[in-house]
């Protein structure tokens, strides 16, 4: 069972992915990322600190997401594994969609034929929806920002993966990033308990 938790810069995925493996432990899940571990996911995110132009930002992602399959997901996914992976294809729907705006014509259309015939469609995903101004308020000025996290562009992202959710109801599930995050964990953690429980009863002989 494939299980995402998207949402723009700052909403606390990291966070509740970590929560996830210590409340899930018994389930044994496959904790994962992307940008990945690979030498690919590497290459992303030396793209995204160099700014490099955003079709050749996209066409790195759709790299790394297809290494990203081919190394882990697909095989642990045929093992009747729980994988939660922090970021997948729905963040390049939401981001690139921005960032190729002016590039490439219907951006959104292009993004999704790329990954088309090969990408692996999420069983369970979790959107944490926050305001902006608090997004941007814990990430701070502690570190250098990535070119990511800007006000204007993280409000067009949430709109974006927003309209992912609307178009797919029943895959997502709409968090609402103001909630404690003790909460906010305790609940994603028994919806996917339970959807797993109910996975693996559909897949016994």
């Amino acid at each position: 069972m494939l299980v995402t938790i998207e949402g723009i810069d700052g909403s606390g995925k990291s966070s509740l992915v970590s929560s996830l493996e210590t409340l899930l432990s018994d389930l044994s899940p496959v904790i994962t990322r992307e940008p990945g571990s690979t030498w690919v996911g590497d290459q992303v995110r030396r793209a995204v600190a160099e700014r490099m132009d955003p079709v050749t930002e996209a066409l790195l992602f759709a790299a790394d997401h297809a290494a990203h399959l081919s190394t882990l997901v697909r095989p642990s996914l045929r093992s009747g594994r729980l994988i939660i992976s922090d970021r997948y294809s729905d963040s390049r729907y939401a981001y690139q969609q921005e960032t190729l705006r002016g590039y490439i014509p219907e951006p959104l259309e292009w993004l999704q034929a790329l990954h088309s015939g090969w990408t692996i469609r999420p069983d369970l995903t979790f959107l944490i929806v926050l305001p902006v101004e608090e997004a941007l308020s814990r990430i701070g000025d502690k570190r250098m920002k990535e070119h990511f996290e800007n006000h204007n562009l993280l409000l067009r992202v949430q709109e974006h993966y927003l309209d992912l959710a609307g178009g797919d109801l029943s895959r997502f599930v709409i968090i609402d990033g103001l909630k404690e995050e003790g909460e906010i964990s305790e609940f994603v953690a028994g919806v996917i308990r339970d959807s797993f429980a109910r996975s693996r009863s559909h897949h016994q002989p």
